[in-house]
C-alpha cells in the first residue's frame, strides 16, 4: 500500500514534492481562467481605459508593446492576457471612450464570461458575435460609454 510522505501532494504522486507542478499542470490551471482581449482599431487612451478596468479586477499576464497607429490599410490592434483567477478584485464604475471600441475576448466558457461580465459594469456592450470550440470560446463586443 502506497504511503503519503510529508510534503507531497497526494499517495500517487509521491515522487513530486507540493509546490512542484509539472508544465502540463501549470497549463491546466490557466487554461480555464485566461482571456485574451483584443482591442480593435481604438485610440491609445481608449484601449488603456479598457485595460485600466479590467486591470482593477484580474491579473495582467502580458501585454503587447505599444502598437504604432496604422498607417494605410491595416487596423491598430491593441492585445493583453488577464488572469481571471487573480488579481486585486476592485469595483468597477461607468468610464467614459472617446468612441466606440471593438473587443475580441478569446479563453475557456467561465473566463470569457466573467471578463464580459467586468466590462459590463464599466461600458455599455453590444455584443456582436460568439464562436465556441471544445474548450474555449471567443466573444466579440462593441463598447460604449455609458
Amino acid at each position: 500500500m502506497a504511503r503519503r510522505v510529508p510534503g507531497t501532494r497526494s499517495a500517487w504522486h509521491h515522487d513530486r514534492p507540493a509546490g512542484r507542478e509539472e508544465m502540463s499542470d501549470v497549463y491546466d490551471l490557466h487554461i480555464d481562467t485566461d482571456v485574451t482581449v483584443q482591442l480593435n482599431d481604438c485610440c491609445k487612451e481608449d484601449a488603456q481605459a479598457v485595460f485600466d478596468v479590467l486591470d482593477r479586477v484580474y491579473r495582467l499576464e502580458d501585454t503587447t508593446p505599444n502598437p504604432q497607429a496604422a498607417t494605410g490599410p491595416a487596423p491598430t490592434v491593441w492585445t493583453a492576457t488577464f488572469d481571471t483567477a487573480g488579481g486585486r478584485h476592485e469595483e468597477v464604475g461607468p468610464v467614459h471612450l472617446t468612441a466606440p471600441v471593438g473587443v475580441t475576448l478569446n479563453g475557456g466558457y467561465r473566463a470569457v464570461d466573467e471578463v464580459e461580465k467586468v466590462l459590463a459594469t464599466g461600458f455599455d456592450i453590444q455584443s456582436l458575435q460568439a464562436v465556441s470550440g471544445d474548450q474555449e470560446t471567443e466573444a466579440r463586443l462593441l463598447l460604449a460609454s455609458r
